[in-house]
């Protein structure tokens, strides 16, 4: 093994151990995977997971300054093809093998950079931050997935997308205790110390129609990695049921979870449904 190789090997370990560290839901479904999509996958989630924490996480430090300095780094390794931070040349390298557009790119890091400097959300705000949070890193799997077939990739992209806003959809109910505490407020017209039950239930329908046509996509997703997409949406479609049978008040108090046992099964639910092609 030449010491690049052996470098490019230790930059992924890192960012898939920053994924087993971060997130065991999302672990479970890219180990689902086929083996030559998991380190892509990791690479990615990596680099959306770091630049979360700069922005959700290290209060004691100038976040603006983190960002942009994580920005500028990002982009430098892409065009150089390489970079010291482990987890940014194992991205570089994904988004270069598979020719991961920029645009996806730049509007992610827009969406981190509002959670800098917006605390509320009109209608089309909360499209748009969504679009830059969690749908253009579906769209970024997608191009892995597809793995070269433009066709495809334009094919299954609404898909994707939906996907991915029913995830941050989820996400934002789940954490609604935590945004606040940040004053943040991503749904429009919901009041920080209140969040009636027909509120929930309209946000909960929202929800709904995007899960109900992400598994539209899913089902059509090469077998290859259908499996492990398909985990990752019946884990979250577990949790947004939790959250449906949970009182606006418990929402605004504690943050639903997933219990590890529980993951299990479900694991073993979609394993089942993989293998009898019934999806």
């Amino acid at each position: 093994m030449t010491n690049r190789a052996l470098y490019d090997k230790v930059a992924m370990r890192c960012s898939r151990l920053s994924t087993k560290a971060y997130s065991t839901s999302f672990s479970l479904g890219i180990l689902c995977l086929q083996k030559e999509f998991r380190d892509p996958i990791y690479a990615l989630y990596g680099f959306v997971r770091f630049a979360d924490e700069i922005v959700d996480t290290f209060h004691e430090h100038n976040k603006q300054e983190l960002l942009e300095r994580f920005k500028q780094d990002t982009y430098r390794a892409i065009d150089e093809k390489i970079s010291l931070n482990p987890i940014l040349h194992s991205f570089q390298r994904t988004v270069n093998d598979f020719r991961i557009d920029r645009e996806l790119i730049d509007c992610f890091l827009r969406s981190m950079e509002w959670d800098l400097t917006r605390k509320t959300y009109d209608q089309q705000g909360m499209k748009d931050y969504i679009l830059g949070s969690a749908e253009v890193v579906g769209l970024m799997c997608l191009r892995v997935f597809c793995n070269g077939s433009d066709e495809q990739y334009q094919k299954l992209k609404p898909h994707a997308m939906s996907l991915g806003s029913a995830f941050q959809k989820v996400n934002f109910l789940r954490d609604l205790k935590a945004d606040y505490q940040m004053g943040r407020v991503y749904f429009p017209n919901l009041q920080l110390d209140a969040l009636t039950e027909d509120g929930k239930k309209q946000i909960e329908a929202d929800i709904r129609a995007d899960f109900d046509h992400a598994l539209e996509g899913i089902k059509v997703l090469p077998r290859s990695v259908r499996f492990g997409v398909y985990v990752a949406y019946v884990y979250y479609v577990a949790l947004f049921n939790k959250i449906i049978n949970s009182s606006s008040d418990l929402i605004l108090n504690e943050r639903v979870r997933i219990r590890n046992r529980h993951k299990m099964r479900l694991l073993a639910y979609s394993y089942v449904k993989h293998q009898l092609n019934r999806i």
